[in-house]
Formats: C-alpha cells, sequence, structure tokens
C-alpha cells in the first residue's frame, strides 16, 4: 500500500548560486560526502547537486512525520547500472521502521537548467 509520494523540481542554477555563496557550509549541511564526491566527478556537478536536492525534498513531501529532518539523513546513491535508490539515517530511518514502511521508490531526472524527482513510500517489506 502505497503511505506519501512526493515531487520535486529544483533549478540547477539555485544550487549553483547556493554553492558559490556557502560553499562547503552549504554542500556540508545538505549533502552527504558521498553525494557530494558523486556530483564533483560529472562533468557539471550541479545538475547532480540539483537532482539529488529535488530527491531530498521530494522524500520530505512524501515523509509521514511532519517534525523536520536532516536533509543528511536522505543520501541518494546510485546501484552499479545507474538506477536511484535512496538511503535513510536517524530519525527518519527509525520513523520509517516504526511506521512500517520499508520501501522507497525514487526516480531522477535533470536537463541543463533542472532537476526533478519522484518519491514513493510503500508499506511493506
Amino acid at each position: 500500500m502505497i503511505r506519501g509520494i512526493g515531487i520535486d523540481i529544483v533549478k540547477t542554477s539555485r544550487i549553483r548560486a547556493a554553492v558559490e555563496r556557502w560553499g562547503n557550509r552549504f554542500l556540508e549541511r545538505v549533502f552527504t560526502s558521498r553525494e557530494v564526491a558523486y556530483a564533483y566527478q560529472k562533468n557539471d556537478p550541479f545538475l547532480s547537486l540539483s537532482v539529488r536536492f529535488a530527491a531530498k525534498e521530494a522524500f520530505i513531501k512524501a515523509y509521514p512525520d511532519a517534525r523536520p529532518i536532516s536533509l543528511t539523513d536522505i543520501e541518494i546513491s546510485n546501484t552499479e547500472n545507474g538506477r536511484p535508490q535512496l538511503h535513510l539515517r536517524g530519525r527518519a530511518k527509525q520513523t520509517m521502521e516504526q511506521a512500517g514502511m520499508r520501501r522507497i521508490h525514487v526516480s531522477l531526472s535533470h536537463e541543463k537548467d533542472y532537476g526533478i524527482a519522484c518519491v514513493v513510500i510503500e508499506e511493506g517489506h
């Protein structure tokens, strides 16, 4: 059974401006070190960062708890074949487990100016 759906779109220039203004302070507050390392391996790291930011925001929209969570407790990675996956830590992980929600589906896409993500949360194993 679906328990939550979230979608978000982020303009790439918004992430670029935040990194230019706040540098590592912004990156460390929003992304995990693995996400930053992955993004900076790309020709345009801001595409990767923007789509990951969109996924974090989409997850928060689908998340069943109204209490705030840290963006770094949500991590986006890719499988060997490139499929995106979402990993949780901290209170986000604990809340999801307590509510019996174990399946998270994430879809990412980006184009020159935008990153978009959709997240679906399901009950079950």
